[in-house]
């Protein structure tokens, strides 16, 4: 989320200085490195819905938006959708709902009966299921990698600064934030400061004494090979079960939501591996007998910076500290929200207010309220 709140900045306002602190220039244990890489249009929110139109365009779009300084011609974008299931008839009424509201918005999203989900995908068993959203376009996989380094090397190249370091605190005066300390020593002045530190983002806050409901949690992502179910144009599936699985390379991803789900270790990446067995490969099973021989080739563990208030994003200016500015707490879409959050961070600051898109509805006075502005569509 740094490197496209720099890259639109630097856009905006060539005249600005900018310089993005960061922990570990390797990425190794960054929301981003470990992501799923997903996009998809399927929210509960129109907000959401609208945020996602933007970026799918620009991530279709990459090299046009990056420049050649970018570096990265194309970020591999796989249209495969997204399909929700459902096992009820009243998840099928809500699912069209939604679909309406997405389709009003400019998605192409689709409700489909078992009848027609078993014409689309003939190798799915479907006797629990009675209804699926599915999202024929503009909505899959890239590059999760190549987007991060695309829109640091278009920052640095109009002359933005990254610098290794780790922000511990910060020097106030009053409302405002002077300065902020790192920890190898010495201190950074800005007129603005922006909170970009993911799972990590509530520490920062509480080295000023104040309070923001960000957590992270940790998913665990398996590596499956399943050579009797082979089906490289399958979609993203959010099953009832509550696993998800997507193709990616001739084999699969999966994963789950853990059932003692809560806060872990910032520092915690080993994988709970245990979820294979115990749900995951069941699941799988149950949904296409083809998945019989599947097996884990790999697994890794990455973080969500998660909001207990709401799984909604919080954004903007702090009415307590007001050169302070939030992109936290994304609850697992923050990659494909960071587009079009990166652009209105930068709006915020140069302009003084939202432009293109008002994110309003995900500022941080509904924080500060405890008037929570719930994203029901979290995977």
């Amino acid at each position: 989320m740094g490197a496209s709140v720099a890259f639109w900045l630097t856009r905006l306002d060539p005249a600005l200085r900018v310089t993005v602190v960061e922990q570990d220039p390797t990425y190794a244990t960054c929301s981003t490195a470990l992501s799923a890489a997903g996009i998809r249009s399927q929210f509960t929110n129109e907000i959401n819905v609208a945020i996602s139109r933007f970026g799918i365009e620009f991530i279709r779009d990459f090299a046009r938006w990056t420049g050649t300084a970018g570096g990265i011609p194309d970020l591999g974008l796989r249209e495969n959708g997204y399909l929700f299931l459902t096992g009820t008839e009243t998840g099928a009424v809500q699912l069209e709902s939604l679909a309406a509201m997405q389709r009003s918005l400019g998605a192409a999203t689709e409700v489909l009966d078992r009848a027609g989900l078993a014409a689309r995908f003939p190798w799915m068993q479907l006797d629990d299921v009675v209804a699926g959203a599915f999202g024929p376009r503009d909505e899959g996989f890239f590059d999760n990698m190549g987007l991060l380094s695309g829109l640091k090397n278009a920052a640095r190249a109009a002359g933005a600064v990254w610098v290794t370091d780790r922000v511990t605190g910060f020097e106030r005066d009053g409302d405002r934030i002077l300065a902020a300390h790192l920890e190898r020593g010495g201190r950074r002045q800005a007129d603005v400061f922006v909170n970009c530190a993911g799972p990590r983002a509530a520490g920062l806050m509480r080295s000023m004494g104040l309070d923001l409901p960000v957590e992270p949690r940790k998913r665990t992502i398996f590596v499956v090979d399943a050579p009797e179910a082979r089906h490289p144009d399958a979609p993203l599936i959010i099953d009832p079960s509550g696993i998800w699985m997507r193709p990616e390379h001739g084999q699969w991803l999966a994963a789950t939501v853990p059932a003692t789900d809560g806060p872990c270790d910032e520092d915690d990446f080993v994988p709970q591996s245990d979820l294979w067995e115990d749900h995951v490969w069941p699941a799988l099973y149950a949904r296409s007998e083809g998945f019989g021989a599947a097996r884990v080739i790999r697994e890794w563990a990455g973080h969500y910076a998660y909001n207990t208030l709401d799984q909604n994003a919080i954004l903007g200016r702090n009415p307590q500290v007001p050169n302070l500015y939030h992109a936290n707490g994304f609850s697992g879409h923050g990659l494909q929200q960071a587009p079009a959050v990166g652009r209105g961070i930068a709006e915020q600051i140069v302009h003084g207010d939202w432009v293109t898109l008002d994110l309003s509805p995900l500022g941080v006075q509904r924080v500060l309220d405890g008037q929570p502005f719930a994203e029901a569509a979290i995977v």
